[in-house]
């Protein structure tokens, strides 16, 4: 069991915070709105801390879920960021989808202070969070990594070292890149299905069963053919990752046509006012 802070309390902090304090560990808390701190503890006991820097003290791990880079460097840098009152050989574990060159950035930050960093973005969506089964693509050091792979186990199904910092940001980008393209193929058969008089329930019954199956279809086809979109997560949330994804591709010389071209799809979502649909929304354009 060890000491760990959680900072950021969000849809997917404040279940993950929630696993590590059932799974033993001692837990404390930050949220930049306190009172949603206070009231996590509340419900689920441990402390709650004024600031970073006051969580992450005498803390064996530090976890971040935070909203991107500038979040990250927020909470991390500065007097009141995490890494100063880190102490010497703890580890800071960063579950933000943000940048690779932040990732990078902030690893050699914390090595300067002799604090170990971990890019550790997940997969698995607020159900996943609430669960206790995400999926973790990790960047950093094998031994910091091994330190902390039996707590993140804690809310996570799978947990894998993939390569040095910024690798599990990069493996995220690879990540939302599929999720895009598999999401746009599905909306294109549902509507193409429906305008053609199918059943388009019975159709997927059956290709789902085929190389056509995907979690999106066993997950989402219901929810896309009832024309309801709360279900996970967003396209804000989402165009911001592939703006990250796009960014990357034009410093590494990857052609991204096809994420390219759904990144744009989901701006018309956005137009239609469904910055907090989720994901599958994109049928919705294709049926204005």
């Amino acid at each position: 069991m060890v000491k760990a802070a959680f900072l950021g309390l969000g849809i997917m902090g404040s279940p993950m915070a929630r696993h590590l304090g059932a799974g033993g560990h001692e837990v404390t808390v930050y949220n930049r709105t306190a009172a949603r701190a206070e009231a996590w503890v509340a419900a689920n006991g441990g402390r709650a801390a004024p600031t970073p820097r006051v969580a992450a003290q005498g803390q064996d791990i530090v976890f971040a879920c935070v909203g991107n880079d500038d979040d990250l460097r927020a909470v991390t840098l500065g007097p009141d960021g995490a890494f100063a009152g880190m102490a010497e050989g703890s580890i800071f574990v960063d579950h933000t989808t943000a940048s690779a060159s932040v990732a990078r950035e902030l690893h050699a930050t914390a090595a300067a202070r002799d604090v170990a960093f971990l890019d550790a973005p997940v997969s698995g969506g607020q159900a996943g969070a609430e669960s206790g089964q995400l999926t973790v693509m990790v960047g950093g050091d094998q031994p910091a990594f091994a330190r902390a792979e039996p707590v993140i186990r804690s809310y996570a199904r799978a947990c894998r070292l993939l390569g040095p910092a910024g690798s599990g940001q990069l493996a995220k980008m690879m990540n939302q890149i599929c999720i895009a393209g598999i999401v746009q193929g599905l909306a294109e058969a549902i509507h193409f299905g429906k305008s053609a008089g199918m059943d388009v329930e019975a159709v997927i019954d059956v290709i789902s069963k085929g190389a056509a199956q995907s979690w999106q279809m066993e997950n989402r086809y219901r929810t896309m053919l009832a024309g309801k979109y709360d279900f996970g997560f967003a396209v804000d949330w989402m165009r911001k990752d592939l703006g990250i994804v796009l960014d990357e591709a034009r410093a590494n010389h990857a052609r991204l046509p096809l994420t390219a071209l759904v990144d744009q799809f989901y701006a018309d979502v956005q137009a239609l006012g469904g910055n907090r649909w989720d994901t599958s929304s994109l049928l919705a354009r294709l049926e204005k």
